[in-house]
């Protein structure tokens, strides 16, 4: 198995327990609470940002940079990718109607593509790759 793939698989297995802090707050607050599924979303991705910034640094990438480094420009990923999954929550659940689980799920998964290439060629790049 390639080591990319590798790589990929546990980025994956680290993103699931980002995505279980996500979608527990989803669940409360929009099925439970009847609050709003995109701001509910968009709160779980920032609980589930933090659970993924300290998973990928130590296990996925092995990072040696410090977390000053790596943190900001792991935000900066998660930002975009924050405006991208509460944009298109947004798009897909509030104003086309489609249900917010399944909206959730199409969205959680262009974002995971989106984390993964930012974090892999950027966030958590080796110095000895910055050629």
């Amino acid at each position: 198995m390639p080591p990319g793939f590798r790589q990929f698989l546990r980025f994956a297995l680290v993103g699931v327990a980002g995505t279980l802090a996500q979608y527990g707050v989803l669940f409360v607050g929009a099925d439970l609470l009847g609050a709003s599924a995109t701001w509910s979303s968009a709160l779980g991705y920032l609980l589930g940002s933090v659970v993924n910034y300290l998973l990928n640094y130590y296990f996925t990438f092995a990072s040696s940079k410090s977390h000053l480094e790596a943190a900001s420009k792991f935000y900066v990923i998660a930002g975009s990718g924050w405006v991208i999954n509460t944009g298109l929550m947004a798009l897909f659940a509030g104003y086309w109607g489609w249900h917010h689980w399944l909206a959730q799920l199409l969205v959680t998964g262009l974002c995971l593509l989106w984390n993964f290439a930012g974090s892999k060629l950027w966030a958590f790049r080796h110095p000895a790759t910055q050629q």
